[in-house]
């Protein structure tokens, strides 16, 4: 039987073998699929890699990166701001529930591509605007969790609490912040995956700036391969982003697996 250092050691060895072995059967594939179609709109992959490495060594893309993620970051942090207090808020008291969920629900339901032309109308073409449909197509998500977070609270606590006569702040400080607290994370990871989705959107649909110019470029002057290494960087952005939430959240939260474990 093996050391379970080295049984652990082999497991992450065999993690990374995998997912490389799947990175090179990828690129096989989309070498073979070009060269079999011969279409000037699909480029191979070395050429979509000559054209990202191009990119990378260009002052362009990272001009677009600052100008496009001005926005991706305002919006989201002006979502965090109202949206976890709104979801504590609805969670908490019914009659906030009561009159705020139907609007909730409406910006739920509405295609996001809908609501750009109106925020245009409202704030111009600026960054206002673009900020505003980053904090709508992110609040939304936030909200959500943070109140199922509230909800799902053991109500045993809260008779626990109250029976030794907890107050409503002492209630709060120590009953629903840490017990909604995955919950709250788990929204800011979803609400940080919408940013990011509305900040794309709104550029390529209405206001060509930054990475959504960069992307109609090459796609108006038929730059296949640097239209596909556009949209690897904005998926490697969303994917770095992503994964570092879910690292703090791992580390926020594991004084709940630490305490389960015990």
């Amino acid at each position: 039987m093996l050391p379970r250092g080295l049984t652990e050691l082999d497991k992450r060895t065999r993690s990374i073998a995998l997912r490389v072995a799947s990175v090179i059967v990828f690129a096989l594939g989309w070498e073979l699929s070009s060269a079999r179609l011969d279409s000037l709109l699909f480029p191979s992959f070395t050429e979509t890699v000559e054209a990202l490495a191009g990119l990378l060594l260009s002052p362009r893309l990272w001009e677009a990166l600052w100008i496009s993620n001005q926005a991706m970051v305002l919006g989201f942090f002006l979502a965090v701001a109202v949206g976890i207090p709104l979801g504590l808020l609805m969670g908490r008291f019914r009659a906030a529930e009561r009159y705020l969920d139907p609007y909730l629900s409406i910006l739920y339901v509405t295609p996001k591509s809908a609501l750009i032309p109106i925020v245009i109308m409202a704030s111009g073409l600026g960054l206002l605007s673009r900020v505003l449909v980053v904090f709508i197509s992110a609040i939304v998500v936030i909200t959500i969790n943070v109140r199922a977070g509230l909800r799902m609270i053991d109500p045993t606590w809260l008779e626990m609490a109250r029976s030794f006569g907890a107050t409503e702040g002492q209630l709060w400080r120590r009953v629903f912040l840490p017990g909604a607290l995955p919950a709250i994370l788990t929204g800011l990871r979803l609400g940080l995956a919408r940013a990011v989705s509305g900040m794309i959107t709104v550029e390529l649909l209405l206001i060509a700036l930054g990475i959504g110019q960069l992307m109609l470029y090459f796609r108006e002057t038929f730059e296949a391969a640097g239209l596909y290494a556009m949209v690897i960087v904005v998926v490697a952005e969303a994917v770095l982003l992503l994964q570092a939430s879910r690292w703090l959240q791992g580390r926020i939260t594991r004084w709940t697996s630490e305490g389960g474990a015990r």
